[in-house]
């Protein structure tokens, strides 16, 4: 177990954890800034060979009193995705063993939790057997943004095909928008830009609360830097006055943060630091 929020349970799930891009490519107008930032603020986040930033792919499991929840299920085995090789086609069971640790069957999910629908996200939404893509759990809600779910379809994208509609098709999907909750602990917090309809996740229970960031941020250095647009941000002004409220909201309520791409562990916390903020790990 990660960590507990009141009461519930959560558990890291994680599928791969590598270097991706430098910095400099991940926040394109920061420039060399980037790398000195990173260096300064989150230097193990960097491979010493390649220069690249090491960025984990992983979901959280919660359990509450009522449900299992999985909030984001990573890149997923046989998808289709030319433009990262790395993922491209994966055979892979770290995933499914992630479950397992946390004594968790596929049939055990009661609710999947789609922060957005980009392809390090959703893969695990499906799997392919007999030459067909089936939801992985088979007794799950899939709760999917709508904008999100609008703008894959209207592209047509090989994530679409594989990881989205056929969830659809099985008549699992239920297209959510920012307000929604789950149980009494489990809420919805919106922070659109990087897609149209991103969301982030708060739990509360017990007096105490967590958020987990999904793609509001991608790195601790944002919360120096939350004004550095990020290389994948479908609407860069957006994303940062997301990133702003999300970082507020967790500073103030002295919040666990959970960053999805984070460097392991990826939990801690954020406090204001003038008109920025800091990682406290």
């Amino acid at each position: 177990m990660l960590c507990r929020v009141g009461a519930v349970e959560i558990w890291r799930i994680l599928e791969i954890n590598a270097p991706f891009l430098a910095p400099e490519e991940l926040w394109p107008e920061a420039g060399p800034e980037a790398r000195v930032a990173v260096e300064r603020h989150v230097p193990r986040c960097l491979c010493p060979h390649s220069g690249r930033v090491i960025l984990p792919i992983q979901g959280f499991l919660l359990k509450t009193p009522s449900h299992v929840i999985l909030v984001d299920a990573c890149v997923g085995n046989d998808k289709t995705v030319p433009g990262l090789p790395a993922w491209h086609g994966r055979k892979d069971s770290r995933f499914m063993a992630g479950l397992a640790a946390a004594a968790v069957g596929v049939e055990d999910v009661d609710f999947v939790l789609c922060t957005h629908l980009h392809t390090d996200h959703v893969g695990w939404n499906t799997q392919l057997l007999d030459g067909r893509w089936v939801p992985t759990f088979p007794k799950a809600r899939y709760l999917m943004p709508a904008a999100d779910e609008e703008m894959q379809r209207a592209r047509g994208s090989d994530l679409w095909r594989e990881s989205v509609s056929p969830v659809i098709e099985a008549g699992q999907a239920e297209l959510a928008g920012s307000d929604h909750m789950l149980g009494d602990e489990v809420s919805l917090v919106p922070t659109p830009g990087h897609t149209p309809g991103h969301v982030s996740v708060l739990i509360r229970s017990e007096g105490r609360e967590a958020m987990i960031t999904g793609d509001a941020l991608h790195s601790a250095v944002q919360c120096w830097r939350p004004d550095w647009r990020f290389k994948y941000d479908v609407d860069g002004a957006t994303a940062v006055s997301s990133r702003r409220f999300f970082l507020e909201q967790a500073a103030e309520a002295g919040a666990a943060v959970l960053g999805s791409h984070f460097t392991l562990p990826s939990l801690g916390r954020v406090e204001a630091e003038g008109e920025a903020f800091r990682w406290v790990d």
